[in-house]
């Protein structure tokens, strides 16, 4: 059934002068500002009606992978907070529900319940959109194809499990070698699949500069996955049942009985880019400091569905991460709920692994300084994890780029083993608080033996781009 010409006033309030909250999408950023919210003012205050199209809310897209490696056993351990538990806490969280349409004039969304069909419409006097982000799905013959697989919410990862164990062959090809490609392929070949990786690249992990990326390529080719980089696929094959077969390139044929996409994601905007609200240049919607959608005073947005600016480059930039849609979600519920809270921008730090290999990014590449306009100064130091005598020390390579003249931090990538990634959080630091690369090389650090050389590589990095720029 359809109802609608619904008044302001539809469905029942809980109070007599209780405002009522309409969150869209029940993962980090909607589940997290709803919460929030709730903390911030009582039922009789606020009712919160939060709609989800999914099964699950609340979890870890992140752990994924793991769960489909087999590093993580069962799938509720990366759920963080169940339907019931949020229904305990005064929040109306209607599950299997879609919302179709937004009505921004007339303060009300219409909903759709994915199993029965019925549609209503539920009115609001404040908005969060947490719509997040879909896999990219390549517009070519065979990628709707049983077999081949996004990997983004909780549903896609037990749809994926559940064709590798349907699957007699044991041959994957994932399709992209960002964090998304180069986590599944591990967790492929932890499942005894023998995997291709096919990359339009000239490297893996595109988040880092090509010759940081060959390092990652060396790992992957050690752990057993073929990569193929600087290949475009043209085509998914299928075969008489009408399941994936193989990728193509322009060059050749991988032969495939799963095939994982890992290409990234575009935000999921197509609701608020129908309902007229602004849109950034990467099809993120644009907020103001307190997340709020720009132009509206009463609709806010988070997660991946938003574009959040980047204070290492002034540019506004769409990235999809847990930690950002948990701080927006904190940000918005403490707004909504009467308080005041902002989100000033990200500086892009990001930390992954293959295998033992951990691989971290924060700031700028050379392309995107280029991209911007800056000058700078790029020096790449080979170091050790610990102090080079202490058991078990670890290579670690370390690049930074600090802009010409003015020394400013602009970017940091580490490739290396145990203690390497979580080294990026120094530089993260660093470029959160606009230090020069000299001001680093003065950083009190914790030092003793089991943990760093009496140069951390990090400052060891900082003192070569120091001599740089006092010479550029």
């Amino acid at each position: 059934m359809s109802m609608s010409g619904a008044s302001r006033g539809t469905g029942r309030r809980t109070g007599p002068g209780a405002e009522r909250l309409v969150v869209i999408g029940g993962d980090a950023a909607g589940m997290s500002a709803a919460s929030q919210a709730r903390r911030m003012k009582g039922p009789d205050e606020l009712e919160i009606v939060a709609f989800e199209r999914g099964h699950f809310t609340s979890y870890s897209a992140c752990g994924i992978p793991y769960w489909v490696g087999g590093d993580v056993t069962e799938r509720d351990q990366l759920i963080a907070r169940t339907p019931e538990e949020h229904r305990a806490r005064d929040i109306d969280l209607r599950m299997r529900t879609e919302v179709t349409e937004i009505d921004v004039g007339r303060g009300r969304v219409r909903a759709r319940d994915v199993d029965s069909g019925a549609e209503s419409w539920t009115s609001y006097d404040k908005l969060v959109i947490a719509t997040g982000a879909r896999p990219i799905r390549p517009d070519m013959p065979g990628a709707d194809a049983p077999g081949v697989h996004g990997v983004q919410t909780l549903d896609d990862g037990q749809a994926l499990l559940d064709t590798l164990a349907r699957t007699r062959g044991r041959r994957a090809v994932v399709v992209g070698a960002g964090y998304i490609g180069v986590e599944m392929a591990e967790a492929l070949i932890n499942r005894g699949y023998e995997v291709t990786v096919v990359n339009r690249g000239k490297e893996p992990m595109s988040t880092l500069d090509p010759d940081m990326g060959r390092l990652v390529h060396e790992a992957m080719e050690g752990l057993g996955i073929t990569m193929v980089n600087d290949a475009e696929v043209t085509k998914l094959l299928t075969g008489d049942d009408g399941r994936v077969r193989a990728v193509v390139t322009d060059d050749a044929e991988y032969p495939a009985d799963v095939v994982v996409l890992g290409i990234g994601v575009r935000p999921e905007t197509g609701l608020a880019k129908a309902a007229g609200l602004p849109l950034g240049n990467h099809g993120g919607l644009l907020t103001d400091l307190a997340m709020r959608v720009r132009g509206q005073r009463n609709v806010w947005a988070g997660g991946d569905c938003v574009e959040v600016l980047d204070l290492v480059s002034g540019q506004e930039r769409h990235i999809a991460l847990g930690t950002h849609a948990n701080k927006h979600g904190q940000v918005i519920g403490t707004n909504v709920g009467g308080g005041y809270a902002t989100f000033p921008g990200v500086v892009g730090t990001a930390v992954s692994k293959v295998c033992d290999l951990e691989i971290a990014r924060t700031g700028l590449r050379e392309k995107d300084a280029l991209r911007v306009g800056l000058q700078f100064e790029s020096v790449t130091i080979e170091s050790t994890s610990r102090a080079g005598y202490y058991p078990d020390a670890s290579p670690m390579t370390v690049k930074m780029l600090a802009e010409r003249r003015t020394g400013r931090l602009l970017g940091v990538q580490i490739v290396g083993r145990e203690g390497a990634g979580k080294r990026v959080d120094i530089a993260a630091v660093a470029l959160t608080a606009g230090m020069t690369v000299e001001q680093m090389t003065a950083l009190d650090l914790g030092y003793a033996p089991p943990f760093s050389p009496v140069w951390d590589p990090v400052l060891v990095a900082a003192r070569k781009a120091a001599v740089k720029v006092r010479a550029s």
